[in-house]
């Protein structure tokens, strides 16, 4: 019975998001700074009839619309970060700021989440249930989820089901791809501290050179992914960062390596840091060095839940029709929205924002990076039918 309405409101709000969005994207805010970008997002809540909670996790907002009747409550996450990153996009609403920018389009995240809930503010007398609005601080640095789960924005009152999205350049816009299960990798960071015995470059055989073992170590470690993973599954283990040595003839004490490890099962996850721990200190005791291993768990995989991912589905299919799903190949790449998902069922889709036809065809986090307009109504459209779908839902499991 919504989606008439929800599709009908999508595109009348139009004008209205393509303002919210440029705004948003003339002022980004990097992580955990977002102090303008909060006030404005609490101000629309406010006019919306919500009620409305600041400085969650530092310089998050949630808002709760209410509908006229009591029920279950489903949340809907937003992004709100920006990078450091100087844009050189061309677009007439630029970012005003030297070396921030919204390259990642967590401005897009934000105008859907608003649109959805002017969407629903307008429905809220044929809602049962309360749809709780997270608007999530500091993705960029991983941190913000855990600290908003932390601080309790999945309770008072309690989160049955929780949607998301994310843009995507790569997909163009007017599709939606979504998919059960895995959707993008967790996130590890390993550090690796290699010690050997400096000296004189000239003169290697007196000295145990970290520099050669730490060369040994990434590339045995790459034989995990061929030999230890099974070949049907995916893992990625990358170093991002060599620092060893002061002069070009001088063997240093020590090489310090740091890297990142992604994969989808949980089970091979786990496997991960006792795989590498024995390689790296084999190799190295084979070089005679020794080494220090600490390996960090960041981020879960983004998990969508079947039931969730079902409603998500329909909600797609309802707002663009069936030709504009797409099922897409999971990523490497990860996202905190994982946080929310190990806490309660979840649905995360990628929303496309790619157009050739007006140069949206650069990756995230590029400064050329745009993201067709278009996309605006389409997302909030999607995000707050969902919402409906997900409060009859829970209503009906927990009758």
């Amino acid at each position: 019975m919504w989606s008439p309405a929800i599709k009908q409101l999508s595109h009348q709000i139009f004008e209205e998001l393509q303002h919210l969005y440029r705004d948003f994207h003339r002022h980004p805010e990097l992580s955990f700074k977002e102090k303008d970008t909060s006030e404005k997002i609490a101000a629309y809540m406010e006019n919306l009839g919500c009620t409305v909670q600041k400085n969650v996790a530092g310089t998050g907002v949630v808002a709760l619309l209410m509908g006229a009747k009591k029920g279950p409550t489903v949340a809907i996450r937003a992004d709100i970060d920006a990078l450091p990153v100087e844009e050189k996009s061309g677009l007439p609403y630029k970012s005003i700021y030297e070396g921030l920018m919204h390259a990642c389009g967590h401005d897009v995240h934000i105008t859907c989440a608003l649109g959805a809930a002017k969407i629903l503010a307008s429905l809220k007398n044929d809602l049962q249930g309360t749809v709780k609005f997270i608007f999530q601080p500091a993705e960029e640095i991983n941190a913000g989820a855990k600290a908003m789960v932390e601080e309790g924005v999945l309770e008072n009152p309690h989160v049955s089901m929780i949607f998301g999205l994310h843009n995507h350049p790569e997909i163009p816009v007017g599709k939606v791809a979504l998919k059960e299960g895995p959707l993008m990798a967790s996130v590890d960071t390993t550090f690796v501290t290699i010690k050997g015995r400096g000296g004189h470059g000239a003169f290697p055989h007196k000295d145990i050179d970290p520099i050669v073992a730490a060369a040994s170590i990434i590339m045995s470690l790459q034989t995990i992914v061929s030999r230890n993973v099974d070949p049907q599954h995916s893992a990625v283990v990358s170093f991002g960062t060599i620092h060893g040595g002061t002069a070009n003839n001088v063997i240093p004490d020590e090489v310090k390596l740091t890297g990142t490890v992604r994969t989808f099962d949980p089970h091979i996850r786990e496997s991960m840091e006792p795989w590498m721990r024995r390689v790296i200190e084999h190799a190295a005791a084979s070089l005679g060095c020794t080494a220090d291993f600490y390996y960090r768990q960041d981020l879960p995989a983004v998990m969508n839940h079947p039931e969730a991912a079902a409603l998500g589905m329909r909600a797609i299919e309802e707002i663009i029709g069936k030709e504009g799903i797409v099922i897409p190949v999971p990523s490497m790449g990860g996202e905190d929205f994982a946080i929310f998902q190990e806490k309660v069922p979840g649905c995360f889709f990628w929303l496309g924002v790619g157009n050739p036809d007006i140069d949206a065809i650069h990756p995230w986090h590029s400064p050329r990076f745009k993201a067709d307009e278009g996309a605006l109504s389409i997302g909030a459209g999607v995000l707050a039918l969902s919402a409906c779908r997900g409060l009859l839902h829970c209503q009906r499991a927990d009758s």
